[in-house]
């Protein structure tokens, strides 16, 4: 299954929408350099969410856009919702996540809720830790990794001692 990256969106300030950008670097066990969100300390270090899903509340006449429901990656193409949790992509050329959440609940009813009585992101958002960094840029492929090409990406890792 292969998709796209339709925006890349970011924020320095924890509860804004995200801001669309060309091209980010990702931190392994981080997420993007200089967003609000990176952390090592959490499990939910990008969130995702599709295109498709933005597209299902501007049919219900909101004004939004990618970056608005405050996600990293705008994603065309996958169905992120069947991704089950483990799973892992390759983003790019180099980064690598996995799939650590699915949804999450939505603790005060953000602005697009009050304006629509509903919101797309705790239901059809998703989160991933990710395993390596890189840089990734808008209109890169997303590609869920089968168990074969995890296996020969794990054998071409650089030798590490343990």
């Amino acid at each position: 299954m292969k998709g796209k990256i339709v925006s890349i969106n970011v924020s320095y300030k924890t509860g804004m929408k995200k801001t669309p950008v060309d091209e980010v670097t990702v931190v392994e066990n981080k997420g993007i350099a200089g967003d609000a969100h990176a952390s090592s300390n959490w499990h939910r270090q990008l969130s995702l969410l599709a295109i498709e899903s933005i597209e299902k509340m501007q049919k219900l006449g909101l004004n939004v856009k990618e970056g608005d429901f405050a996600e990293n990656i705008t994603t065309e193409g996958l169905d992120l919702l069947s991704l089950p949790l483990g799973t892992r992509m390759k983003i790019g050329n180099d980064v690598i996540g996995e799939v650590s959440q699915i949804g999450k609940k939505c603790h005060n009813k953000c602005a697009i809720y009050e304006q629509a009585g509903d919101c797309v992101m705790p239901k059809e958002g998703i989160f991933i830790k990710v395993m390596k960094g890189g840089i990734i840029k808008k209109g890169d492929e997303i590609e869920i990794m089968k168990r074969r090409d995890l296996s020969d990406y794990l054998m071409n890792i650089e030798e590490r001692p343990y």
